[in-house]
């Protein structure tokens, strides 16, 4: 029996294609759909079809919905399928997953699996990507608004604009470090093909750490276009940093994003680190 987890609210897809979606996963029998309700049901149905037998789950919606059943399902042989309908599908794109719902239901039946690498974030995981800063103000921003899908998207990152001030952060007890913001990238994009962190490997044992410093709006603006041709690295205003652990101070009750999914630092003390090989993905 195959367990899908499907979000209805994930991005902007049209209710046809949807209901499209929803039919062709019938067909098969041996299909279960288990539809989510309410915010973070995803992890209580994810543990429901663990328990009913689940030897695959796939997960229907955007990073966050994927985040939250590859968050319960790691470190165990449950292998996870991905039909990417959310406004960036970062962790898809990255593994070349099919955006068309369609062919992405056909790539997570598939016997091909692959183990990637996950993070943590003070034992919160991640797959994609992470930040503090100005990425993680847009996705509080974009939380708050409730309406999904990438115009609201940009819509929510032009209102964090007026509103953003740089953080301040030490890295590993260094010196203090005045930034514009500051990811932690497994995979390689944010989603829609925004490459933060180009040559990222979600198969190599560790992560990176991408340093913004603070800059103008028309370096900023440069910076952005540099995400879309896949040569941020190459920016002056930018540092990435291999690592397998890393501590950074910052501050409590600040905004965070873990797969484009806001929440709040508890402590002043970020303690990441790398979980090498510790989910099983169709591909």
């Amino acid at each position: 029996m195959n367990y899908f987890i499907y979000n209805p609210i994930s991005g902007n897809y049209p209710h046809n294609k949807r209901t499209a979606l929803l039919k062709l996963i019938r067909l098969n029998p041996e299909n279960t759909i288990l539809e989510t309700e309410n915010k973070n049901d995803e992890k209580e149905l994810t543990e429901i079809a663990i328990k009913l037998g689940a030897k695959k789950i796939i997960a229907v919606g955007g990073d966050g919905t994927i985040n939250k059943v590859a968050s319960v399902i790691s470190g165990t042989d449950v292998v996870l399928g991905i039909i990417p309908m959310g406004s960036g599908n970062g962790l898809a794109r990255h593994l070349g997953i099919p955006i068309n719902p369609a062919e992405a239901l056909k790539k997570a039946m598939t016997e091909n699996s692959i183990k990637i690498d996950a993070c943590s974030i003070n034992n919160k995981l991640f797959f994609c990507t992470a930040g503090i800063g100005f990425d993680a103000t847009v996705a509080e921003v974009f939380d708050k608004r409730g309406i999904r899908g990438l115009l609201n998207y940009m819509k929510a990152v032009i209102i964090s604009l007026f509103k953003y001030k740089t953080i301040e952060i030490e890295i590993e007890n260094g010196k203090k470090e005045e930034l514009f913001l500051l990811t932690i990238a497994n995979a390689n994009q944010y989603g829609n093909n925004a490459f933060i962190s180009p040559h990222s490997n979600i198969q190599d044992g560790e992560f990176e750490i991408i340093k913004i410093k603070k800059n103008n709006l028309f370096n900023l603006l440069c910076i952005s276009i540099r995400l879309f041709l896949k040569n941020v690295h190459k920016s002056k205003a930018v540092e990435i940093i291999p690592a397998k652990s890393f501590n950074i101070n910052y501050k409590s009750g600040q905004p965070i994003h873990l797969d484009g999914e806001s929440i709040k630092t508890e402590n002043a003390v970020l303690q990441i680190e790398i979980l090498p090989g510790i989910l099983n993905v169709a591909v």
